[in-house]
C-alpha cells in the first residue's frame, strides 16, 4: 500500500486563491462508470491535470492532491480505477484492491482516461493543456499511456512508478520506457526498496534514446511515499518536487537531466 487513510500531500509553494471540489460518476465510452473527483479554482485556466491514484484508487490523498493543485490555479481531476471491477463502491482502508489491481488493463483504463480528458475540456476549452501524474502503480500507469499519442497529454508527471506491472500493456515500464511520447518530469525515493535505483537510471537512458525531453529527479535516503506532509524528514524533497512539476506545468518545459 503506498498511502494510508491518514497520509496527506504536502503543501504546495504559492497558494494564492479558494478551491471547491466534488466527487461525482464519470461514464466511458462503453458505458463504464466511475468515481472521479474535480477540483476547481476561482481563476479561468487553461491547464490541468489528471489524477492516477495508487493500487488502492481514490481515496483521501488524492482527493485533497486535487484541491492542493486547485488552490494554486490548476484544475484537477482524479479517478478510480475499480469502477469495472468493484462498483462504486469506497476505498478506503479495507478495502481488498489487489483483486481489482490484477483485473486493470490499459485498453480499457484507457477509455476511464478520455472519459476525465473529456471532462476537463469541456469544462476548460478543448484547446487545454492536460498533463497526468501518477503515484506507485499509478506512476506505472502515467508511463505506460504515455507511450499512447491520442491522448495528447501535455506532459507526465509520475511519483515513484513501479517497474513490474504491464497491465496488459505487452511489456511494464522497462520494456516500454522507449515508447513515452510526451515530455516526463519524474519522481524516485533513492532508499525505495521496491524500485533500485539502476531501474530508475535504465528508464532514464530509455527516454534519453527516445529522445524525449525529462527530467529523472532521485532523492537519496527518500523511500518510497516519501510525498507526504507527516514525512517532516523528507519536506525538502517534497518541496523540490512540488516547484518542479508546478514550473512544469506553467511552462511545459522541463530542465533535460537528472539528479
Amino acid at each position: 500500500m503506498c498511502y494510508d487513510d491518514q497520509a496527506r500531500p504536502p503543501d504546495p509553494p504559492g497558494v494564492t486563491g479558494k478551491a471547491h471540489g466534488h466527487q461525482f460518476v464519470l461514464t466511458s465510452s462503453d458505458g463504464n462508470q466511475f468515481h472521479a473527483y474535480a477540483a476547481m479554482p476561482d481563476s479561468s485556466s487553461e491547464t490541468a491535470v489528471v489524477i492516477y491514484p495508487d493500487v488502492r484508487g481514490l481515496h483521501q490523498f488524492y482527493r485533497e492532491l486535487a484541491l492542493r493543485f486547485a488552490e494554486v490555479g490548476i484544475p484537477a481531476i482524479a479517478i478510480d480505477y475499480f469502477g469495472r471491477t468493484a462498483g462504486l463502491t469506497g476505498r478506503e482502508e479495507g478495502f481488498d484492491y489487489m483483486p481489482h489491481v490484477q483485473q486493470v488493463r490499459m485498453d480499457t483504463f484507457t477509455l476511464d482516461v478520455q472519459a476525465a480528458i473529456a471532462y476537463l475540456r469541456d469544462q476548460l476549452g478543448q484547446e487545454a493543456r492536460i498533463f497526468v501524474t501518477g503515484f506507485c502503480m499509478g506512476g506505472s500507469l502515467t508511463l505506460l499511456s504515455g507511450t499512447n499519442r491520442t491522448l495528447g497529454f501535455a506532459g507526465l508527471i509520475p511519483f515513484y512508478a513501479g517497474i513490474t506491472r504491464d497491465f496488459g500493456a505487452g511489456g511494464a515500464i522497462l520494456d516500454k520506457a522507449s515508447e513515452v511520447r510526451y515530455p516526463v518530469v519524474g519522481f524516485f525515493g533513492g532508499a525505495d526498496q521496491g524500485i533500485p535505483e539502476e531501474a530508475v537510471r535504465e528508464i532514464d537512458e530509455k527516454l534519453d534514446s527516445a529522445d524525449v525531453d525529462h527530467t529523472i529527479m532521485i532523492y537519496p535516503g527518500a523511500p518510497h511515499s516519501f510525498f507526504d506532509r507527516r514525512s517532516a524528514e523528507y519536506a525538502d524533497a517534497s518541496s523540490d518536487a512540488w516547484q518542479r512539476l508546478l514550473a512544469f506545468i506553467r511552462t511545459g518545459e522541463t530542465q533535460g537531466q537528472m539528479a
